[in-house]
Parts: structure tokens; sequence; C-alpha cells
């Protein structure tokens, strides 16, 4: 390329991914440009490609009053926050990362589902205020958890996501059932330290049989119309069975989960994504019975690294 291509990376771009555009002689704009100042900052600087991740929305007006972009890349799995048919309509190239950081999201599954199998969640709540006085009652209280092994994992959605987490559960000895609409099996294939690979073929089944045979349920379905897990659903579903959303705010109905949480139909569920981020339902943070953390599923240090090397090289083969 004879002239450096000006890139503004939004939300941030790891050092691995900078180092390599920047090899390749383009220039990276990475401050944090508000939201209402983005379009004069692209159309000021001549900004060819744009990369984000949750936070910078690229809307309408965005694409409509820039006047040079080219490429706008989502630093993560989901597009939810960049107007895909208007960029499309503009005959601008957008893409996301959704390899990078998939096995991040699948094992932050699994610590809400240890968490709240254990009820550690509460029970890090009470250890520092009661711990030192009632130690002997909160052993009590919280004596009751239960093993992974031999329990039904039904997993909704059975991509990349869904099948990462199924290899871990049945690593954990956990029957693995999985819904998918586009999908009516997989192989699930286990890599062990200098062992021979192990096949394991997964049939996916009807909604409704997971919902009545699971005792975890994980979903990762993108952000649909409505819930796929609502009043109907809760009812389906067998007594005290454990919820993992870790997808999209919305697939879970945030007022019939807790009344489910309420009569003890459902005995925990954790959260990493919330229906009016940044702003969570409180009565949902402070819900002792939900393990929450703050839509942290691809932020991992090697998860934000693979996302940067892939950012890069979809801007690097997109100019060339």
């Amino acid at each position: 390329m004879d002239k450096k291509i000006k890139i503004l990376a939004n939300d941030g771009i790891h050092d691995a991914g900078k180092k390599i555009l920047l090899e390749n002689n383009f220039s990276i704009y990475d401050e944090k440009v508000p939201q209402e100042e983005l379009i004069n900052y692209i159309n000021k600087n001549n900004i060819e490609g744009l990369v984000v991740r949750s936070a910078t929305k690229v809307t309408e007006e965005v694409i409509k009053k820039t006047n040079n972009l080219k490429i706008i890349g989502r630093a993560g799995v989901g597009l939810d926050n960049i107007d895909l048919k208007f960029a499309k309509e503009k005959d601008i190239h957008v893409f996301n990362t959704p390899l990078a950081s998939s096995q991040s999201v699948a094992e932050l599954v699994f610590a809400h589902i240890f968490n709240t199998s254990r009820m550690l969640n509460q029970a890090n709540r009470e250890m520092p205020i009661h711990g030192e006085n009632n130690f002997k009652k909160l052993k009590k209280k919280y004596s009751k958890g239960i093993e992974l092994k031999n329990k039904k994992l039904g997993i909704i959605g059975f991509g990349r996501i869904g099948q990462l987490v199924a290899k871990i559960g049945i690593g954990l000895g956990m029957e693995i059932l999985a819904f998918d609409k586009y999908n009516d099996e997989s192989i699930i294939s286990l890599d062990f330290f200098n062992q021979k690979k192990i096949d394991f073929n997964i049939k996916t089944i009807e909604l409704e049989l997971l919902l009545k045979e699971s005792d975890f349920i994980s979903v990762h379905t993108p952000k649909l119309d409505k819930p796929i897990l609502g009043k109907q659903e809760f009812e389906i579903m067998k007594n005290g069975v454990i919820i993992i959303n870790s997808s999209r705010g919305g697939v879970i109905d945030e007022d019939e989960l807790l009344k489910n949480i309420s009569n003890a139909k459902i005995s925990a569920a954790g959260l990493d994504v919330f229906i009016n981020e940044p702003v969570p339902n409180k009565k949902i943070l402070i819900n002792e019975k939900i393990s929450t953390s703050p839509h942290i599923g691809a932020s991992t240090k090697e998860a934000q690294k693979r996302i940067g090397i892939e950012i890069a090289q979809n801007i690097i083969n997109f100019f060339k």
C-alpha cells in the first residue's frame, strides 16, 4: 500500500493486533471518541476502518454521515451494535471475530456453574461479614451443594461456543443434551494431553425435551424478537434447574427468572449479560441466588490477544 490507511479502534485493540497493523503500514487511532463526536472525528481524520466492541454504536446515522468508511470490525461475537443492513447498502464490509473468544466464554459458563452448584456466590457474600463469628452456621447452610458428574447439561444453541461448553461438560462426566434449529448433530472431539483423541457424536433434540430433562441449562443463541426462555419454558423445566446465560441480554425473560427463583422452581442462575446493559435490573444484581459478572465472557488476556490478531488480519486482507 502506498498510503497509510487510518484505522480507529474506538474501544481499543490488543497490542498484538496493533503491532501487526503498524508493520503493514496502517495508522492506528486508539483513543476513545465519545459516541456524539464519532462522526466528526471519523470525517476530520479521514478514517477508513472502524474497530469497535460493544460500547460504540455504529448506527445508520454514523454510517450515513461518514465520508470514507470502508470497513467495520467488531471485536467479539455479536453484531447487535452495528446497523448491518444499512452498512450493506453503503457497500461497507462488516466482520466480527467469532472464533477468538469462544474458549473464554465457555470457561466462564463453568465458572458460573461451579459458583451456583456449590453456592459459592452466596457464601462469598456472607463469609466476610459472618465468617468469623458464625462459621459453623455458614458451614451447615452451604453444605448442600451438588456434583456435576452424571448431571444433564442442556445447551441451547450448539454452535462454536455451545460445542466448547459440551467439551468441558463431557470432561466432567456430564451428559450433554443439545438443541439447535440448524444443526442435527455434531462431532465433539476431546484432545487430552499425550492421549488419543476421543470423539463424541452429539445429536440435537427438541427444545421441550431438553427443558424437561436438564439439570443445568446454558444458553448460546443470538438475541431474538422474544426471549427463548420465558414463562412457558420455565413451566416445562424440572424443579431445581440451574440456568446460565452468557450469550445476550434478553434471551431470558428476567422477570420470569426472578419469579421462578422466588418459588424455588429455579434453584440458581448465572448471568454474564443483562437486558438493560450497562444498567442491569437491581433486583437481579442483589438476588443472592444469581451469580453475576459484568459481560466479561470474552475478556481474558488470551482471547483479547487472539481477537486483536484476527481483527488485524481481516483488515489487512480487505485492503490488500
